[in-house]
């Protein structure tokens, strides 16, 4: 069984059922299948073999799932890459992860442009469409191993450099069952996505697990917060996520009493903390519907705990517990195991921790230790079992919900001739939760302006890395050691 196999028996079962909507493109599960078909046999007849990479770099679109289906059908792995990175940083995993294709949106073409690829075959979204108007699914589809590795997916790690994650087509499976159990969903669902399906929550959270299920999954190219309210009222959503952000948008919207969201039950949120007076105001505003904070990273799938409805408000700052067949513990620095109530690093066992890092066995290893996945988020238990993150150990900002890595920026601010150092901290922002400050030291005699800095890092970064402001200083804070103290730099609030 796979989420493939899932896919096959939902179009036997319920051909006509609808499957994914898109602008005014509806497909049922016969069709989705069917064009997912179409796109592997082509792959198949142009020879590509198992464990070969297919890069796919597009927005939210009924294209962006035919296409995910479509490449492991053909017993090939997909590897959706984030739309909003810089060109260099694009280039670096077309390299590393050594895709033969490349399936990309016509809306990223300069983007495409201005990376080099040395891929056997590069298709436009355009020419998926022919492919689904012309091509027959006719090819013998290969057998698949549970373990074989179905998608990766690249992420920022604490070196700056970004880490292929590889799933197996068992880790998502089971990553299916665990949030569409955890979210009772039923074929009846309808599930409202807007965020990104590169990110793994849009995709392995939130999609795949509706289709699991037999609902329909309901795609917008992106949040926007007039046509996004328009469009959960006329599609008649029954579960809708976004990060805290979105919900402030959406919150602070003129007129939103006036809508209709009969048909609403279940608002998800995750990757940043939501204050209580915005969980309050949610459930204040939306008395039928509940509320359900999601915990996890790409490294399992992600799925590591949720925080239900009924703690909602009594657990603000909770992730929640574990979620069904997983194991959360605390461990420190020597790999013990924390007392109750002490903080420890929060290490994550179940059937969904990803298969490794591509090409990268030292890291691997660091990461993955007796079956146990050291995340790097510091955390806490209290004596209910409700697990609290109080720290992240890698410094890792979270911009409305997108992960920022402060030495990713550091290291592009190190490649401007005048700055002699330069570090990178989070600090409060009213709609984002947070965003990215730069501090930097200049070299003797060398002058630079605020805007100097955040040009240069636009040119380099995906625009949410930019820096949202720049300080110049003499020097940094440093330890006896030499290391930043960062903490000195953030606001106090934030420590």
């Amino acid at each position: 069984m796979t989420v493939l196999q899932a896919l096959v028996d939902q179009a036997l079962e319920t051909p006509n059922a609808t499957a994914i909507q898109f602008e005014n493109e509806v497909w049922t599960y016969d069709e989705l299948l069917d064009n997912s078909r179409k796109i592997a046999g082509y792959l198949i007849e142009k020879g590509f073999q198992k464990n070969d990479i297919v890069a796919e770099f597009a927005l939210n679109s009924h294209l962006f799932m035919a296409v995910y289906y479509g490449v492991q059908l053909a017993g090939l792995t997909v590897m959706p890459v984030n739309t909003k990175l810089a060109p260099p940083e694009v280039d670096f995993i077309f390299k590393h992860s050594e895709a033969k294709v490349l399936i990309y949106d016509e809306k990223l073409q300069e983007t495409i442009d201005l990376t080099t690829h040395g891929f056997q075959e590069i298709l436009s979204l355009s020419q998926i469409k022919n492919i689904l108007n012309e091509q027959s699914n006719s090819p013998t589809m290969p057998e698949l191993e549970l373990e074989d590795t179905s998608v990766v997916m690249y992420t920022s790690g604490t070196t700056g450099k970004p880490k292929g994650v590889m799933l197996s087509h068992r880790n998502i499976l089971e990553t299916a069952q665990i949030w569409s159990d955890s979210m009772n969903m039923t074929s009846e669902d309808r599930m409202f996505i807007c965020t990104p399906l590169f990110h793994c929550a849009g995709s392995h959270v939130f999609a795949v697990p509706t289709i699991y299920k037999g609902g329909a999954v309901l795609i917008e190219e992106a949040f926007s917060p007039d046509q996004t309210l328009k469009n959960l009222v006329e599609t008649k959503a029954s579960i809708f996520f976004g990060v805290p952000a979105m919900y402030t948008i959406l919150l602070n919207k003129p007129g939103l009493q006036s809508y209709d969201f009969s048909e609403l039950r279940l608002f998800c949120y995750g990757a940043a903390p939501m204050p209580y007076e915005l969980v309050k105001r949610l459930k204040d505003t939306f008395p039928n519907v509940k509320v359900q904070n999601l915990y996890g990273q790409t490294e399992n799938s992600p799925a590591a705990s949720s925080l239900l409805d009924d703690g909602a408000l009594f657990k603000i700052g909770s992730v929640g517990k574990p979620l069904a067949r997983t194991d959360i513990q605390l461990r420190d620095a020597n790999g013990e195991i924390v007392p109750l109530g002490e903080v420890g690093e929060i290490c994550v066992r179940g059937p969904q921790v990803m298969k490794g890092y591509l090409r990268a066995p030292e890291e691997t290893a660091m990461s993955i230790q007796d079956g146990w996945l050291y995340t790097g988020d510091l955390g806490r238990f209290d004596e209910e079992g409700y697990l609290y993150i109080v720290d992240r150990k890698k410094d890792m900002i979270i911009r409305g919900g997108e992960n920022i890595y402060p030495i990713e920026v550091e290291e592009v601010l190190y490649q401007m001739p005048q700055i002699l150092e330069a570090a990178v901290v989070g600090i409060p922002h009213e709609v984002y939760g947070e965003v990215p400050k730069a501090f930097v030291v200049l070299k003797e005699d060398k002058q630079l302006m605020e805007q100097d800095v955040l040009d240069y890092c636009m040119t380099q970064l995906a625009k949410y890395k930019v820096p949202f402001e720049v300080d110049f200083i003499d020097q940094l804070p440093r330890n006896a050691s030499g290391k930043v103290l960062k903490h000195t730099l953030r606001p106090k609030q934030t420590i």
